[in-house]
């Protein structure tokens, strides 16, 4: 099983600083998405990996995935996923959209 790399919400924060290339992917459902996400994120469902991350996702991308929060188990569902699918660079968010919303940031619909 590949190792699951988490990041922090000061990591991100210092990767859309930098303007550091990387993928943001929301792993949750449509209205979740539709009602508002971290800005620039792309929707990935977490029962949709496979046929949606080639879509919006090149296997050279840094990508980070996100849910809704600590409880949620999504994002790392769709993490090992996407490892396995071949994608290398991957990491989840775990904080989520609720340490985002927390540390008053905003989001985007």
């Amino acid at each position: 099983m590949k190792k699951i790399k988490f990041v922090s919400i000061e990591t991100l924060l210092e990767l859309k600083e930098n303007n550091e290339p990387f993928v943001l992917v929301e792993a949750l459902g449509e209205k979740s998405y539709n009602d508002g996400h971290i800005p620039g994120a792309v929707h990935v469902q977490p029962d949709k990996v496979a046929e949606r991350a080639p879509q919006v996702l090149k296997k050279s991308d840094r990508i980070i995935v996100y849910c809704a929060g600590y409880g949620c188990h999504a994002s790392t569902n769709v993490t090992r996923e996407l490892l396995t699918l071949g994608y290398k660079n991957v990491a989840d968010f775990k904080g989520g959209k609720k340490a985002w919303v927390d540390a008053g940031l905003g989001l985007e619909k």
